[in-house]
């Protein structure tokens, strides 16, 4: 199963980080920065919420409904004179739903990190999430991820699976941010020190963004 960030890297992640970045206003280097870590924390975020037999099937009808990947179908028409209202609205509920009251910590990190204001980073991610849950929905489809079981398996795989506990606690401690900056050192930091243990995996590509 391609995992997220191995998405970003493909044809279609191009595309996708291009027209963010159009359609947002923002440099596509930073737009690419901010999805680099924005996805993967916002894709743990789904799979704490599905760890509950309620999250988890709220989660599946989404997929299976609006969300089943029709979204990738036409791109190029979504992005072309700029996205839609109603897409950032669906986002911005998409945020909410996810991350809660951790939105706009997550964002201010996210942001201290990219280079970017919050709210810059919040434009971008009101863009990106739609786009998000329409790919976990294409993974879903061709995975045949039909009960509300098999959601964390899917979202784990495109996490990375069995992912080194470092880059989990990673993702982990930028939930948990309460937004008054204080965890910014302690996740750069970390993520940092794993640059010089491999490149492989959700720590070195985010490790890449922090300047090693």
């Amino acid at each position: 199963m391609a995992g997220i960030l191995d998405l970003l890297n493909s044809d279609l992640g191009k595309t996708i980080i291009s027209g963010v970045a159009g359609s947002t206003g923002n440099d596509s280097n930073k737009t690419n920065s901010v999805l680099t870590m924005a996805l993967p924390v916002l894709m743990k975020a789904m799979e704490r919420n599905a760890s509950t037999p309620e999250g988890a099937a709220g989660l599946l009808g989404a997929l299976q409904g609006k969300h089943n990947g029709s979204i990738l179908d036409n791109l190029g028409g979504l992005f072309s004179g700029g996205v839609d209202d109603n897409v950032k609205q669906d986002g911005s509920k998409i945020l909410g739903h996810v991350l809660g009251s951790k939105q706009s910590g997550v964002e201010k990190i996210i942001g201290e990190k990219s280079g970017l204001d919050a709210g810059a980073v919040a434009n971008i991610l009101k863009v990106a999430a739609p786009i998000l849950m329409g790919v976990i929905g294409n993974q879903a489809k061709q995975q045949n991820v039909s009960s509300s079981n098999g959601i964390g398996d899917l979202l784990g795989g495109m996490l990375g699976g069995s992912a080194a506990k470092q880059e989990q606690s990673f993702l982990e401690k930028i939930l948990d941010a309460d937004g008054d900056g204080s965890v910014i050192d302690d996740v750069a930091g970390m993520v940092l020190g794993q640059a010089t243990k491999g490149k492989g995996g959700l720590g070195g590509l985010l490790s890449g963004l922090f300047g090693k």
